[in-house]
């Protein structure tokens, strides 16, 4: 029978068929990414794949490649639910398909509560209702396509470090108005077929354990009906998570409900089969719908795939380009236009991020691009294409902002001259033994110089096991220091030319790197003449070294993985001074600069919103030269500019994905005129954020101090002026607000409904799109506090005319008059009068008005 014919099945028969052990088995996966099989009774295994900003597939290592969008602040900076789904249903459900995968691990739709969160890219926005919007769209959209989605992490997973034991402590109004709300929007909108709970506690209980959250909430407020999952090793008990309501531990792999533990609980009485059932049952939902809406890929070949059409680079292109966000443009220095040059103009290229492979964050999210474009590249081609008359380029790193050594994927050729190097998997002589077998067990060419191999090894390896990887460099072309950096989940050494240049395998200074399993990055260096392609060797081992206070020589049975970069040593200063003569002698300069994977990503926090090295300096420098810069900053989440007065200039590029440079140069050149904004707010300062000084975890616990003054909320409150405002962005032209029109409000029972409405015009010479932004206000009253104001209600008018107006409407329901009243557990409306503001940011506002609720509600649900 094939798997499709599951999605006939009777659910009710099946479960009532199951025998225990079935039961217990289908409540945790099978390997890395599979649900578990019941072949007696046709139950399939159900695929899933990470895909925040993309469909990877199921390996790390050696992963099918895949198309990257821009990462999720940069989704949100879109302010656009209508793309948001297309991009979702015509490319991430189709994207799902090419890698076999009925089931997505996204959308993440966390708030960003503060921008050092090492996984802040991940998640939409800090404002809730543009979080929990945008995420509904995405949901919808993949799951028109007939794909599943798990909307994550439920909920309060806002940072990385401790993120398996930190407990959230706050008060059930913020939980309720600022980091249930997302969730809250996608199931009442969109309703995710799954949920996936976060990896930390919630005042006192961890996620996955959580009745209150995921039974009181959840199940029985808002009525969810799909599948709970935990995250990949986000559960720590049996009982607790099964009688809770988790019905599915992930993955497969070191798992808690094993037949023999699962048993042993059942007959001690801490849990009962009827509730294994319940949970099983869940899975076998699953599975009938998986099989109804994506039978196709369950009856395929389960092979991964990667195609690239025209209109899939067209539609990445658009979105990433939709996203940037004009921070400045004084003196309308943008856009540059390169076929108005009448004679020869020499535009400088600088900056450590011009032609890095900036990608997205790190982490679960990244993946391997099937194509990318640098901005270097992506300018560089727009500028050829549009000048008429003779334009020279001239490029200059300046400042580098790498915190590990850059990948070396481009630059390791085979012995017969194949771009990577040659894998060698050896077992040892038993599981226990450090002695390998030096009859190699497999042979392969490897692409990458981030080898995260995770569980994707040859089958009959032992336990303990090892891997030469040996290849050369490409030759450089003057004579050079090179400096290697090896950082390993494991133990390695590093041989160049037969010389031990890195010792990262006797002892080693436990890390940050491979989700928190890996080493510090050891360097070393090595002289190499100019031609010379020297031979490397990197011999790993998947048992840890011992370390200084950690003597444990742990195997990595789940998740290896050994790094190689590197890059030609350079003096600091020299690269400084180089960048700095090209811009004195340019008509134009254009900066990238910003952060990239090891900076944002999934495992750790950052440590500050300053750019790396003296990328500050950089800026600095190169303005007093020139006065005619454009600074184009990437990263995904905010960032702080201490140069931003000084810079005419300003494009916040987020992370992109693969169309990143050509959607860089469409916005710079003019070719796409700018319409994100920004989805969160860019400090002046680190101390100006609300949750400073309360955001890391302090013996276990992390005290949500700030309480409903997230994100702007917090810089209305206390009257502190941002670097840029949550919501802001420019244009190439300029938009007049008119005739606000606030009506009656229409009160049934426990809803109300309101239709506001504007005029827009383009007052400008180009064709443009605006976002229009509602905020509101709340009645004051002595005996509850409100944020000043509330983002209720926003629209992307699009490809508005010189000249243009048009009618705008703005909907509001009972959500944007709401809050959470603990002393009864309900949503109140209270009577009295909403103030009404409407612009272009949370601290631009063209319009204001007020309308009167005469009588007021209480309300539960969705």
């Amino acid at each position: 029978m094939p798997p499709s014919d599951f999605a006939n099945a009777d659910i009710d028969q099946i479960v009532e068929s199951l025998t225990t052990d079935e039961a217990i088995l289908l409540t945790a996966g099978v390997g890395f990414w599979h649900t578990h099989a019941v072949p007696r009774l046709g139950i399939p295994a159900i695929k899933v794949s990470d895909g925040p900003n993309g469909i990877r597939g199921n390996h790390f290592f050696m992963s099918t490649p895949a198309k990257c969008l821009p990462s999720s602040t940069a989704l949100g900076a879109t302010f656009d639910t209508e793309l948001i789904e297309y991009v979702g249903r015509e490319l991430l459900a189709k994207e799902a398909r090419l890698k076999a995968a009925p089931l997505t691990l996204a959308p993440t739709c966390n708030i960003q509560r503060n921008p050092l969160g090492g996984r802040s890219f991940e998640s939409f926005s800090e404002d809730p209702l543009l979080s929990g919007l945008i995420s509904a769209a995405y949901v919808k959209g993949v799951q028109s396509g007939g794909i599943g989605t798990t909307i994550k992490h439920f909920v309060c997973n806002d940072k990385e470090n401790d993120r398996m034991a930190y407990d959230s402590i706050l008060s059930e109004r913020a939980l309720r108005e600022i980091y249930l709300m997302p969730f809250m929007l996608a199931q009442k909108y969109a309703k995710p077929w799954s949920f996936m709970t976060a990896y930390n506690r919630v005042n006192g209980t961890h996620a996955s354990e959580n009745t209150h959250v995921l039974q009181d909430i959840l199940r029985k407020e808002w009525g969810f009906d799909g599948l709970i999952m935990s995250d990949w090793f986000g559960v720590y008990s049996i009982d607790h998570a099964l009688n809770s309501g988790l019905d599915l531990e992930m993955p497969g792999t070191n798992k808690w409900r094993t037949l023999d533990l699962v048993n042993r609980s059942i007959q001690s009485r801490k849990v009962t089969v009827r509730t294994v059932k319940e949970r099983a049952r869940k899975v076998v939902e699953l599975a009938k719908r998986a099989a109804t809406e994506a039978g196709d890929i369950l009856d395929g070949d389960g092979l991964e795939r990667t195609y690239n059409s025209a209109e899939d680079r067209a539609l990445m292109r658009n979105v990433a380009a939709s996203s940037i966000v004009l921070l400045k443009n004084d003196e309308s220095l943008l856009p540059l236009r390169p076929s108005s040059f009448k004679e020869k103009k020499k535009i400088a290229i600088i900056g450590g991020n011009a032609k890095a492979i900036v990608l997205s964050g790190g982490g679960s999210a990244a993946l391997k691009p099937s194509y990318f474009v640098t901005p270097y590249d992506g300018i560089v081609e727009a500028i050829k294409a549009g000048a008429v008359g003779d334009v020279e380029i001239a490029y200059s790193e300046g400042a580098a902002t790498y915190m590990t050594m850059p990948s070396l994927d481009y630059d390791m050729l085979t012995a017969s001259g194949e771009p990577g190097w040659i894998g060698t998997w050896y077992s040892h002589e038993h599981d226990e033994s450090m002695s390998i077998v030096e009859k190699p067990l497999e042979k392969r060419l490897i692409d990458e110089t981030r080898i995260f191999i995770s569980t994707s090894i040859p089958e009959g390896i032992t336990r303990r096991w090892t891997m030469k990887l040996e290849g050369k460099l490409k030759p450089r072309t003057e004579d050079c220091v090179f400096e290697f950096g090896l950082s390993v989940a494991g133990r390695a050494k590093l041989y160049v030319d037969g010389k031990l240049v890195i010792d990262n395998w006797t002892r080693q200074r436990r890390g940050d790197s491979f989700f928190g399993s890996g080493s510090v990055e050891e360097k070393g260096t090595f002289p190499l003449p100019a031609g010379h392609s020297p031979h490397i060797l990197v011999e790993f081992c998947n048992v840890r070294a011992p370390a200084d206070g950690d003597e444990d020589e742990a195997v990595m049975d789940s998740n290896p993985g050994v790094r190689l970069g590197g890059a030609e040593v350079k003096d600091a200063d020299e690269s400084m001074k180089e960048a700095l003569t090209l811009a004195e002698g340019a008509d134009v300069v254009v900066a990238v600069v910003g952060l990239n994977a090891d900076w944002e990503t999934e495992g750790y926090d950052r440590t500050t919103l300053g750019l790396p090295g003296r990328t500050d300096e950089l800026i600095r420098e190169v303005i007093k030269r020139n006065k005619n810069t454009v600074v184009i900053t990437q990263s995904g989440s905010s960032i702080t500019m201490p140069w931003a007065d000084d810079v005419p200039a300003i494009l916040h590029s987020w992370y992109l994905g693969n169309a990143t440079g050509e959607a860089i140069a469409d916005v710079l050149f003019g070719k796409v005129n700018p319409s994100g904004r920004l989805s969160l707010t860019f400090p002046k300062r680190y101390e100006d954020i609300a949750s400073y000084g309360h955001f890391h975890s302090e013996n276990g616990v992390v005290r949500y101090g700030e309480d409903l003054y997230v994100g702007y909320k917090h810089f209305q409150h206390r009257k502190i002026a941002p670097q840029f405002a949550f919501g802001h962005g420019l244009s190439y032209t300029t938009f007049a607000y008119s005739d606000l029109q606030l009506p009656q409000p229409v009160l049934t029972g426990t809803s109300f409904s309101l239709t506001a409405s504007l005029t827009l015009t383009n007052t400008g010479s180009v064709s443009g799109s605006e976002v229009v932004q509602l905020y509101v206000s709340m009645p004051h009253t002595l005996e509850v506090t409100h944020p000043p104001l509330n983002l209720r209600a926003f629209k992307k008018v699009k490809d508005v005319k010189p000249g243009e107006s048009i009618k705008v409407h703005l909907e509001l329901d009972k959500y944007a008059v709401s809050f959470w009243e603990e002393r009864i557990t309900r949503w109140v409306v209270e009577k009295g009068p909403y103030g009404v503001k409407v612009g272009s940011s949370s601290e631009n506002f063209k319009l204001e008005g007020d309308f009167t609720i005469s009588k007021g509600f209480e309300w539960n649900g969705l």
